[in-house]
């Protein structure tokens, strides 16, 4: 089970800030010291494709004075570093820079901003190629051959290819020409490996294929060794290239948004770009084209296709007052809408930043690997030396068949795909629940959700709509229609829930509101006023009794509809009881399908409601769904610390807020809602579009998440534990062994990106 501390911490901070009436901060922001505060740094680096790049960079980091802490994400591409001060920021990005990477320092907004040395393109090692592989690969979209990577590799391939033929041709110069084509591509790796030992990595990758290949030169085997640096290169290419997919995936989103964007001032509409956009400016969108802001609908209807924010499929209706996501599409009307969110602050572009900042986060797995790493490869060279040098020295063995073994050995020893192995799955899991509105924050989290056995549900916008919705609609004294058109011009211009179900009704059939008067409100019992010159009056059935007198199979028939968890509203016509309506916040449509998944995944589910028992108890029917009513937030805090202390690994799923006590309390706090600061910034996990199907779907993600890292470190482990018995025995020499690290972890990445695909019948079911 989790510490509390890496769980629940963002749930626990959203309790602290709803008790100060603080909910407005930036999402997911770590906690640190209110003493000592240090300053943090967060920076972009391309080229930086593998967790051999992630070592060098974290051990250089750590070496520079005042640095408190270094945390890199490979899948994200970023290093965060806290430091007291004592190191300005533009130290800390030359000595990033100077390994050969092209670094941009990340603003506020999330968009980088190469303010250092680097930033007009130039590498402090040009050979390198490192910087500039993910730039255009992913920024630019140009190909991969065009990159200085990508030139570099295939001319080590140029050259040892005319090294072969020379060497056929003139088998006298074979030795010189295979040893210029391994110097072609060995010389900057030579260099990487020269500028990682400077700053506490001399066990690098770069440093052990240094070795390996002038080894096998000064052992004479100078083909073997231009072939395996050349072997290298394309391995490091691949990991590059599929590096920047894994980047790609997620950052894909922020190009829903588009360009421009029609603004309209004083009556004119002009077009404008869509960044520049400002918070309450007024914008026209136009049937099909995609929505540029955040924003409310000022007027005007039209369905919504909001799939590639939310992975809603099926269009939502809206109108006035309604909020529109960024990069959704409009359909098939005219749109006036109030931008309520910068450009650097709308929904995607906060998804993007929230899973990019998850990605840094380490799963207990990953931080598990990383501490064995650390022993793994001082090991592997231990035993390399000991190849070498052991059975020549014990039992006569030819030196230069145990060297050349010791060498190869010396290519198994990188770990780099057995520690790429769980933050590649992790990142893809990640960035494929984002696409699909499922929001984990961090590793820790999403290896949590899998293990999740019991899940307490709120009742009010969770399981439900949270939106009251007319049930039943009773015709007495009246037509139903006419019961529906009066009482909804009794609430017309009331913002009450229940009187936005009647006005929606009322809107829904069309039915015309008359004009009221000497309207007011009755304490307690409900509303009257003068309509089309009648005395009308709205409330209770109690309150209607006081007026009219109620005959038995109305008030039957009023309790039955009060037993099924609905709230009745009765009108009265001068003297003449007209009719009732009914409402009720209606179980969401998926609710059931929902948690029949949850169960089917061996999940025991339960509701904790405030509401009353009766209320509860018939939603909880409908739903199939143990139900506990009545609790205050301190009840339901108290009924999940008593799940854990019996066993049970819980989620509770609320909203955010008045669940905070009890997000805290549980293993994993989930928030349910359509992309408000709540949904994204007050629990562990957060469900965009509020489908209740979607728990399971996050659970199943998890599952597939961790099945997906035990391959990979199957893979890793295996590929490399045969290489080197095969190398021991005489069976396979240095290509093979260059297989075992760069091939792996190619191997390794292209597995992990599974996870980016739809999982099939799950997806399936949730449809």
């Amino acid at each position: 089970m989790l510490s509390r501390r890496s769980t629940s911490a963002c749930a626990r901070r959203a309790g602290h800030e709803f008790e100060r009436g603080r909910s407005q901060q930036a999402p997911w922001v770590p906690i640190v010291s209110e003493f000592a505060q240090p300053t943090k740094i967060r920076l972009r680096v391309e080229g930086m494709d593998c967790a051999s790049c992630a070592t060098k960079i974290e051990n250089a980091l750590q070496r520079l004075p005042g640095v408190q802490d270094v945390v890199v994400s490979v899948p994200a591409g970023t290093v965060v570093v806290s430091h007291d001060g004592s190191e300005a920021d533009d130290g800390i990005r030359q000595r990033v820079s100077d390994l050969g990477y092209r670094v941009a320092q990340i603003d506020a907004a999330g968009s980088s901003n190469h303010r250092q040395q680097q930033a007009d393109g130039e590498a402090s090692h040009p050979e390198d190629g490192h910087s500039h592989l993910h730039e255009h690969t992913t920024s630019s979209g140009g190909a991969w051959w065009r990159t200085r990577k990508g030139i570099l590799t295939i001319a080590s391939g140029m050259t040892l290819a005319a090294a072969y033929l020379l060497g056929k041709v003139a088998p006298t110069t074979e030795h010189w020409a295979f040893l210029l084509a391994m110097l072609v591509g060995l010389i900057p790796i030579a260099r990487r490996a020269v500028s990682a030992a400077r700053v506490g990595t001399p066990f690098s990758i770069e440093m052990l294929m240094s070795v390996a290949a002038i080894g096998a030169v000064v052992i004479g085997a100078t083909e073997e060794a231009a072939t395996v640096v050349f072997l290298f290169l394309i391995g490091e290419l691949l990991e590059g290239v599929a590096a920047s997919r894994a980047r790609a995936s997620i950052q894909d989103l922020t190009r829903l948004v588009p360009k421009t964007a029609r603004v309209e001032e004083d009556g004119q509409v002009r077009e404008v770009q869509a960044e520049t956009l400002a918070v309450g400016a007024l914008i026209q969108v136009r049937p099909g084209d995609r929505i540029p802001a955040d924003g409310m609908i000022v007027s005007g209807q039209s369905a919504i296709d909001e799939a590639p924010v939310t992975g809603e499929s099926t269009p939502v209706r809206k109108g006035p007052d309604d909020t529109l996501f960024a990069g959704t599409v409009n359909g098939d009307g005219l749109l006036r809408v109030r931008v309520t969110a910068a450009a650097a602050d709308n929904t995607i572009a906060r998804v993007v930043r929230l899973v990019e900042e998850a990605q840094e986060s380490k799963a207990p797995t990953e931080r598990f690997i990383d501490r064995f790493s650390r022993f793994y490869t001082p090991g592997v060279v231990a035993v390399a030396i000991l190849v070498a040098v052991v059975p020549p020295l014990l039992f006569g063995g030819v030196w230069s068949d145990w060297i050349y073994k010791g060498l190869a050995i010396l290519l198994i020893g990188c770990p780099c795909a057995l520690v790429i192995s769980t933050p590649a799955a992790i990142a893809a899991s990640l960035s494929a629940g984002a696409r699909r509105g499922l929001l984990l924050k961090g590793g820790a989290v999403l290896e949590q959700v899998g293990k999740v056995t019991m899940a307490c549900f709120d009742k009010t916008g969770t399981l439900t709509a949270g939106k009251p919705q007319v049930t039943d609609v009773i015709g007495l004294a009246r037509s139903e229609n006419d019961v529906l058109g009066f009482a909804a011009a009794l609430e017309a211009g009331s913002s009450h829930p229940l009187a936005s179900a009647i006005l929606a009704e009322a809107h829904k059939r069309d039915i015309p509101i008359p004009a009221t008067s000497t309207s007011e409100a009755v304490g307690g019992k409900g509303i009257r006023a003068r309509v089309d010159g009648l005395h009308v009056f709205l409330g209770s059935p109690a309150a209607a009794g006081e007026i009219v007198s109620l005959k038995p199979d109305d008030e039957l028939r009023f309790a039955g509809l009060t037993d099924d968890g609905k709230t009745v509203s009765v009108l009265v016509i001068g003297q003449l009881l007209a009719g009732a309506i009914a409402m009720r916040d209606e179980p969401r449509p998926d609710a059931v399908k929902g948690l029949k998944l949850l169960n089917k995944a061996g999940i025991k589910t339960v509701m904790l409601t405030g509401d009353n028992q009766r209320t509860a108890t018939a939603v909880g029917k409908q739903l199939g769904i143990e139900v506990r009513a009545g609790l205050l937030p301190q009840d339901k805090q108290r009924i999940v610390a008593q799940f854990r202390s019996t066993g049970w690994t819980v989620a509770k799923i609320g909203d955010g807020i008045n669940d905070a006590p009890a997000l805290a309390a549980a293993d994993i706090g989930i928030a349910m809602g359509g992309g408000t600061d709540v949904a994204l910034e007050t629990a562990d996990a957060a469900v965009l579009h509020g489908r209740v199907s979607d728990i399971a779907a996050m659970v199943d993600l998890s599952k597939r998440t961790m099945v997906n890292i035990r391959q990979n470190i199957a893979v890793a482990l295996g590929l490399k534990a045969i290489f080197l018995v095969t190398t021991i025995v005489g069976l396979t020499g240095l290509w093979p062994a260059i297989l075992a690290d760069t091939g792996a972890t190619v191997l390794v990445t292209l597995n992990a990106l599974r996870l980016l695909a739809p999982s099939g019948a799950n997806d399936a079911d949730e449809r």
